[in-house]
């Protein structure tokens, strides 16, 4: 069998964020001059030495600072020119992190959060990719509760519909929403109560993890809304 030449594998991870009651995206300016600083996912080639999995988490704390977080392989892109320059074929890996915890630990100033629903033209077939991830996640979302690797460790009710509703684009009635999720029995009642919120102080909750594992052993049958 002949090869035409040798093909690239990279990396492009899709970080998302929570913020401001909207789904946010972690972008940073592509240096290639054919895109004119069109926004780009973050990403690289995998060195010879890695496996995908490694070269996605250097990628992560070299651009970023984290290797604490959330990170799922999602899917390959692999077009035909695709990539300006050579022959590579990519694969997305989505991250979920909570933007108010690790916004001190961005390191790259070219690093920016945008809006997922508001974003244009991206550089290579980025905004492909990240449409891919979006809908990967709303449907991981209802499958399995990722969201809260979105959230602070203490939330509200309120934060918490408010993060489905960004993500799935959908307004969910409050009285079943609510219903649901403490029907799973993964909620706990921290005993405490917001502050500093221009409505009336709800209380706070944090996801039981060990619960979780319990169900998701036995067997995780998801939310539907």
């Amino acid at each position: 069998m002949e090869s035409d030449g040798i093909i690239g594998i990279s990396v492009d991870c899709v970080i998302f964020g929570f913020d401001d009651n909207e789904l946010k995206v972690l972008l940073i300016k592509s240096d290639m001059e054919r895109y004119d600083n069109k926004w780009s996912l973050l990403g690289d080639l995998v060195n010879n030495h890695e496996d995908l999995d490694q070269a996605a988490y250097r990628i992560l704390k070299e651009r970023t600072g984290l290797d604490d977080v959330y990170l799922e392989q999602v899917k390959g892109f692999g077009a035909v020119g695709r990539h300006p320059a050579a022959r590579v074929v990519t694969i997305a890996y989505c991250s979920l992190i909570n933007i108010e915890h690790h916004k001190l630990k961005i390191l790259d100033n070219e690093l920016h959060w945008h809006r997922v629903t508001t974003l244009s033209e991206m550089a290579f077939d980025h905004r492909q990719i990240l449409d891919v991830c979006y809908e990967w996640l709303q449907k991981r979302i209802q499958e399995h509760p990722l969201g809260f690797s979105l959230l602070p460790k203490q939330f509200s009710l309120r934060e918490l519909q408010n993060l489905y509703e960004a993500i799935l684009d959908v307004k969910l009635d409050r009285r079943n929403f609510r219903k649901k999720f403490f029907s799973m029995g993964l909620l706990e009642d921290t005993g405490e109560l917001e502050s500093d919120v221009p409505h009336r102080p709800g209380k706070l909750y944090k996801f039981n993890y060990d619960k979780y594992q319990k169900k998701e052993r036995k067997k995780w049958f998801g939310i539907d809304f």
